[in-house]
């Protein structure tokens, strides 16, 4: 996938000015306040109670909505250290061993990327959660035999942009499941106010606005543009943020009003263009795109299925009248095919 302002991805550059950004308390997190709510209540009970640990917890949606930081408030509002991973990166039932039995009492292990674990550190990983306690096989052939090791309680924090591909057995195991919804623009403009405050950048309420309407709804987004309008204002203007400021950097690096950068145009003209406007498989779209389907699903698509511009059928993705009026284009005719009916 090419470098993409509007991408919800992370880069390795972003972690580290990224990490400055970032909330460190539940009261400072803004936006989600449902999943806040619910987490504020299962953190003070595990207090009341004198519990080191909480109920594992799932986290679901797309990327950049704020599943790490959350996994961090966790942690810190518990006051345990947090041990992070990936479901790439265990490799082996052993590489899962290793981590668990190195876990100090009510620690958080964060697991990113969790439905992408592979099918036997997934298995070993059910005891350790349910019975906080590790199955280890000592030998091989007939002489060998199973050790069963005690953890101390720990909490499990997963993150995932694809619950659907998560097995139930491991689904079933998280005691607090929450999906991390798109934000709205007044907590957009809490975000990119909170932000211009820590990096000392000077903005105007409409500049503000502005920067806000053209996030994606994703806080990962409002605070990437926040740094590019803010090269933009220091070199082009006088340093403030101003809504014709902000506008004119965002219309030179192609974001549109709606936050549609060049590729999403590019994909809509293509289902369009290519292929009268569908329906299109996904295969054959991310072949005429030169993106993988992967990318397609996970990081195009959710922000344009929610805008109403596509559509997903059994016999492929579809452009919606929505897309073509943005485009400015003419859509089909109302008593045409039936490529407006939504799915069922």
């Amino acid at each position: 996938m090419r470098d993409r302002l509007v991408s919800p991805k992370i880069s390795e550059e972003e972690e580290i000015i990224e990490g400055s950004l970032r909330p460190r308390r539940l009261a400072e997190y803004i936006g989600q306040d449902k999943i806040k709510d619910n987490l504020s209540i299962l953190l003070e009970a595990a207090r009341r109670r004198n519990e080191s640990s909480i109920d594992h917890v799932l986290l679901y949606g797309p990327p950049g909505l704020g599943k790490t930081t959350l996994c961090n408030i966790i942690a810190a509002e518990m006051g345990v250290n947090l041990r992070t991973t990936s479901g790439p990166a265990i490799e082996h039932a052993g590489d899962l061993a290793s981590i668990l039995t190195a876990l100090q009492p009510g620690e958080v292990l964060f697991i990113d990327e969790i439905h992408r674990l592979a099918r036997p550190v997934e298995e070993r990983l059910y005891s350790a959660m349910e019975d906080f306690a590790l199955d280890v096989m000592i030998g091989k052939g007939p002489s060998a035999k199973s050790l069963r090791l005690s953890l101390p309680p720990f909490t499990v924090v997963g993150a995932t942009t694809r619950v659907g591909s998560l097995t139930a057995p491991l689904r079933d195991r998280f005691g607090a499941i929450y999906r991390m919804e798109y934000y709205d623009i007044d907590a957009l403009k809490h975000i990119v106010t909170r932000s211009a405050r820590i990096l000392k950048v000077p903005a105007e309420i409409d500049g503000i606005a502005e920067i806000a309407s053209r996030a994606r709804g994703t806080p990962r987004i409002v605070n990437r543009l926040l740094k590019r309008v803010r090269d933009y204002a220091q070199v082009r203007a006088d340093g403030m943020i101003t809504r014709d400021v902000a506008r004119a950097a965002l219309d030179a690096m192609e974001v549109d009003e709606i936050g549609l950068d060049q590729t999403d145009r590019h994909m809509l003209l293509t289902i369009i263009q290519k292929f009268n406007g569908g329906p299109v498989g996904l295969d054959t779209l991310a072949a005429s795109t030169s993106e993988d389907s992967e990318t397609i699903e996970d990081v195009y698509e959710p922000y344009l299925l929610q805008l109403g511009f596509i559509a997903r059928t059994p016999r492929g993705r579809i452009a919606m009248r929505a897309a073509y009026q943005h485009l400015g284009l003419v859509p089909p005719q109302a008593d045409g095919p039936t490529l407006w009916t939504p799915q069922p």
